[in-house]
């Protein structure tokens, strides 16, 4: 049975998260994938330096290189984006309006940068506390998005319940992420508003940091092997 190719358009892009081996990382740029994501969390299974050193992410020819950053103090993250080249940064921690404006000084003003928000229980606390976040960072941030919450800050491979996001006033366009797989891909298309981004990471691995790129060609249509 063939799998599911990421439903709706075109204009759906991909971010492939987690890398941490350079040859997978060119062939994801010779599929066209849109985001290539690099964890700078020193506690993830996935952390891009101890397989990567900036200079290798810095000398990819690619415009989505996103560094991931977890509650990380605003010069190292300035300092390895420069060193790394990176086009946009995604705060995965407890970062606040205040700190997104002060590590925007630090930046280049094309950087552009993505707010995780961690989504738990589908319940009327949650949802009154993720839209303040919303309404709270919507002026200092380029995107969104929404994560399945942990206490270990992502990496969990599990689904929240989206219909939660149908529940929202979401000012901005955002990346869906959290346990994405071909088997629940699908459902994207019972969103009201749909995602700018689906964000795939341990679910099309064989391992933590390597990818199944034969399995990420399967729903991704922009493959020059892709099925759709």
């Amino acid at each position: 049975m063939s799998l599911p190719s990421i439903p709706l358009n075109q204009s759906l892009k991909l971010k492939v998260c987690g890398l941490t081996q350079y040859d997978q990382i060119k062939e994801l740029i010779s599929m066209k994938a849109d985001f290539l994501g690099f964890i700078f969390y020193e506690k993830s299974p996935r952390y891009a330096l101890n397989h990567l050193n900036p200079e290798d992410i810095f000398s990819l020819s690619h415009p989505g290189k996103t560094g991931v950053f977890v509650n990380e103090e605003t010069d190292k993250i300035a300092d390895i984006a420069e060193k790394a080249g990176l086009s946009m940064i995604q705060l995965h921690g407890d970062e606040n309006e205040n700190f997104v404006s002060q590590l925007k000084k630090k930046l280049p003003p094309e950087t552009k940068i993505i707010k995780v928000i961690r989504v738990g229980e589908n319940n009327h606390e949650t949802r009154d506390r993720i839209q303040r976040v919303l309404n709270s960072q919507r002026s200092v941030i380029s995107y969104i998005l929404f994560d399945t919450d942990s206490s270990a800050f992502g990496g969990t491979g599990k689904q929240f319940d989206w219909t939660l996001l149908n529940e929202l006033e979401i000012p901005l366009p955002y990346f869906l992420s959290g346990g994405i797989s071909e088997n629940n891909i699908n459902d994207i298309r019972h969103l009201q508003q749909r995602p700018f981004a689906v964000d795939i990471n341990s679910k099309f691995e064989t391992a933590p940091g390597i990818k199944d790129l034969d399995k990420i060609k399967t729903i991704f249509p922009n493959s020059p092997e892709g099925t759709a």
